[in-house]
């Protein structure tokens, strides 16, 4: 029988407390690889390559094909939110975080490849789209996994530090990604099979190349970081029963520790416009700005190093001043900078005697985006692995995912409304730009509620024990 530890009961506050073995390099390095290679997926083909290559006129047109995207996106969003806890619960009591991170990133690659076979006529968007949302299913049951192992690599004293160096290796990873796919199949160097536009083949292989950076740069985490011991509340409960013991876990620190409930769900808000950013930050560069698909490559090459900076640095001061401070100083700057592309769009200004024109506009205010991005995300990594019990961070990533995927329907559904709603009252081809200002309201929505919400240090977590 489980029952919830009377209020008040608590246990070391953090996976963190566990390991001098955390602060070895080669398993910060090994872990960081995955962040590396999983950006194959997240800048390749989620956010600069192939989704603008679904939403381009070959599926029907940027206003419809972006559409029905948002709403993939949407639905594989509920599928998360349903599954990533329980995932999560039981990878940790099953000792299998290990093994589900490998299983998880196999599949992602898997969906990857077949996205070879989306050619470019609209009867194929479908596939596309539901390819990439499976795959978007997957890459976060793995990302449950694997920010859950952030307390096993690193230390109370560097965690901040950690998390930025995985954010800062997964864009730099993805610089060195879109560097090849640049020089090999969009813009190619020479003429090789691969460099045929014929019925899209160029950037069909670009899946397959995404899905091998992933698999290849996945490997390493695997073996370079032990599994979990097969212990604690929950072993052997069969699949449903598993939700009770979540119920009870979630009472359970509500009860005694309600600011981490309320983290979870500010969180979930303003993650949810952080990804909007990402994974619609392409398709508004080419389908508002006229960028061609080798400048919205260029741009996200400058882009992610702008990132790696902004992560990097992020973590140093999360170690500092803490992670509220980087996350509510990151979320301004956003809401900042977003309300500018979305307020000068694609009009030609002059400023300080200067030309200034939409590509103008998007180069400085997107670098800027992307600025500011990095830090929230880590320090929010870093957040939460402070707050998570000893031998319970699988379970409490889950949820981490879950309250962002229960929401996740937010910034795609008001990015698609923005634009539904402007598309009768502006000129063809503006109403895209509008999208905007649903992810600027989702953001903002996130901020909001999270001013509140206290720090790490001030909270303690509840746990369930085996009676």
């Amino acid at each position: 029988m489980n029952s919830a530890a009377a209020p008040g009961a608590t246990r070391p506050s953090s996976d963190l407390e566990s390991g001098s073995q955390a602060a070895h390099k080669g398993r910060v390095l090994a872990w960081a690889a995955w962040d590396w290679g999983s950006a194959a997926f997240n800048a390749v083909m989620t956010t600069f390559v192939f989704t603008v290559y679904l939403t381009s006129g070959s599926f029907g047109g940027g206003d419809q094909a972006s559409a029905v995207l948002g709403s993939a996106l949407a639905i594989a969003g509920a599928a998360i939110a349903l599954l990533a806890p329980v995932t999560g619960q039981r990878s940790d009591t099953g000792g299998r975080r290990r093994l589900w991170l490998g299983v998880n990133t196999a599949a992602v690659a898997l969906l990857t490849g077949l996205c070879f076979f989306v050619f470019p006529r609209p009867e194929f968007l479908l596939l596309g789209v539901t390819l990439i949302a499976l795959g978007n299913v997957f890459f976060e049951f793995a990302g449950v996994n694997y920010n859950a192992m952030l307390a096993q690599v690193s230390t109370p004293g560097n965690i901040g530090k950690v998390s930025g160096f995985g954010w800062g290796m997964g864009y730099l990873g993805g610089i060195v990604a879109l560097l090849i796919v640049l020089q090999l199949f969009v813009q190619p160097s020479f003429d090789w099979f691969g460099s045929s536009t014929q019925d899209s083949l160029n950037i069909r292989l670009v899946a397959v190349f995404s899905a091998l950076w992933f698999f290849v740069f996945a490997l390493p985490v695997l073996f370079a970081v032990p599994e979990l011991p097969k212990a604690g509340p929950g072993a052997g409960l069969g699949f449903l029963a598993s939700y009770g013991l979540l119920i009870r876990r979630i009472k359970a620190i509500y009860r005694t520790s309600p600011h981490t409930i309320f983290f979870l769900l500010a969180s979930a808000v303003f993650r949810d416009g952080l990804a909007a950013v990402f994974t619609f930050g392409g398709i508004i560069a080419a389908g508002t700005f006229g960028f061609e698909l080798k400048d919205v490559i260029f741009f996200a090459i400058f882009g992610n190093i702008v990132a790696a900076a902004g992560a990097i640095a992020g973590g140093f001061l999360d170690d500092r001043i803490g992670p509220k401070a980087v996350i509510i100083g990151s979320l301004v700057g956003l809401l900042i900078a977003g309300t500018v592309i979305l307020v000068l769009g694609n009009g030609s200004y002059v400023f300080f005697g200067l030309d200034w024109s939409g590509s103008t506009t998007f180069w400085i205010f997107g670098l800027f985006l992307c600025l500011f991005v990095g830090p929230a995300q880590s320090s929010s990594r870093a957040y939460l692995a402070r707050l998570a019990p000893h031998g319970e961070s699988g379970e409490l990533f889950g949820l981490y995912a879950t309250t962002g995927r229960a929401v996740s329907f937010l910034a795609p559904a008001l990015f698609t409304l923005c634009i539904t709603i402007a598309s009768p009252l502006v000129a063809p081809g503006e109403a895209q730009r509008w999208g905007i200002l649903g992810i600027m309201v989702v953001l903002l929505a996130g901020l909001l509620v999270f001013l509140p919400v206290r720090p790490p240090g001030k909270t303690e977590i509840a746990v369930v024990q085996e009676a």
